[in-house]
């Protein structure tokens, strides 16, 4: 190594924030290791570096007697005199054993360890910055597609988009432009993973957010979303503010809010739905768009039983029951659906029984 190494180690410092002192401890620690490995794998050795010149020097530990039997490991007392004047027999000392050569392998091995802790600190800077980010939207360049995994480009790393966090009605190529909403970031020995997703319940909340001024502002609460990703959603919304409607800010001016979001997603179809503390009004809303004429709720089984005009009841259960399970969901009521002549028939039935 040299001086010129040395104010590299400085810049490093300055610019990346890698202490000076951790860099030369690493340094150290591999010439120590690569001096066992090319000249002597049993001697107890110490390297030292000079942190002004670069200098490199290597020590062995050896022991002071009278007769050396093994110059590797032991030092005749005269000659430990010279170098330690009040040392005693059996006594431990460092004789420097730098090899003629060993300034080329220090340099290779120093050059190395720098650019090995430079990527460290990289990673460590990429895994700070996203994990900051988790839960938050990001805009990225598809890079590649592998096994139906989606790799996307953010700049100094990538995003993963696995096969369950796609939209299935979606088509995706490379060198496309998405959105994806971060819902984790781990950090790994080759460096941070950050999981994307265009299918998560709060990629729609997220857009939301950035759509209507009023979520951003807090002004409208998102109480609960209910998704399937690629078809249909459906998203509860309540009002702070009595002179502000939760669901005419969601839906903007002529549509245009809900409709950007819609067209984000694929044509996703979304519910916006008005929140209600009374679990009665609220299933009737979630519901949407099929009209309710009566819910009568269980609370011990968590219940809600459903009545329905006959020509709505297909409407309010929904494509192989899309409509009943989503709003279950956004409720969180087990929801029982049947028709007015349905339950007129029952309640008929129950009263021959009686």
């Amino acid at each position: 190594m040299s001086s010129d190494m040395m104010q590299a180690l400085n810049d490093i410092e300055k610019e990346r924030g890698i202490p000076k002192s951790a860099l030369i401890d690493a340094i150290k620690s591999a010439l120590n290791t690569a001096y066992k490995k090319n000249f002597s794998s049993t001697q107890n050795v110490s390297v030292e570096i000079n942190e002004i010149t670069g200098e490199i020097k290597v020590y062995s530990q050896k022991k002071v007697v009278e007769k050396v039997e093994d110059s590797r490991f032991e030092i005749e007392l005269s000659e430990a005199s010279e170098l330690y004047p009040d040392c005693k027999l059996d006594e431990l000392v460092y004789v420097e054993a730098t090899p003629t050569n060993f300034g080329r392998i220090a340099a290779q091995t120093a050059k190395q360890v720098v650019i090995q802790k430079l990527r460290e600190a990289e990673r460590s800077l990429i895994y700070e910055e996203f994990l900051e980010r988790e839960g938050e939207i990001v805009t990225g360049t598809i890079q590649r597609i592998e096994a139906r995994t989606i790799y996307i480009s953010l700049g100094r790393t990538e995003g993963i988009m696995l096969p369950a966090d796609q939209i299935s009605s979606e088509r995706y190529e490379v060198g496309q432009r998405i959105k994806a909403y971060i819902y984790e970031v781990k950090n790994t020995t080759k460096g941070p993973n950050i999981f994307v997703s265009r299918a998560h319940a709060n990629f729609l909340r997220r857009l939301f957010e950035l759509e209507v001024p009023e979520i951003y502002d807090g002004v409208v609460e998102i109480k609960s979303i209910a998704r399937e990703a690629g078809y249909r959603s459906k998203i509860s919304v309540h009002s702070l503010d009595d002179k502000i409607d939760s669901v005419g800010a969601c839906v903007g001016p002529r549509g245009i809010r809900v409709q950007n979001i819609v067209t984000e997603m694929g044509g996703e179809k979304i519910d916006i739905i008005k929140y209600d503390k009374e679990p009665e009004r609220f299933i009737a809303n979630a519901l949407s768009p099929a009209k309710v004429l009566a819910v009568n709720i269980y609370e011990e089984e968590k219940v809600a039983r459903v009545i329905v005009p006959d020509y709505q009841l297909s409407l309010a259960i929904g494509k192989e029951g899309q409509n009943a399970r989503l709003a279950a969901k956004l409720t969180g009521w087990k929801v029982d659906i049947k028709s007015e002549s349905q339950f007129i028939e029952e309640n008929e039935l129950d009263g021959e029984d009686s």
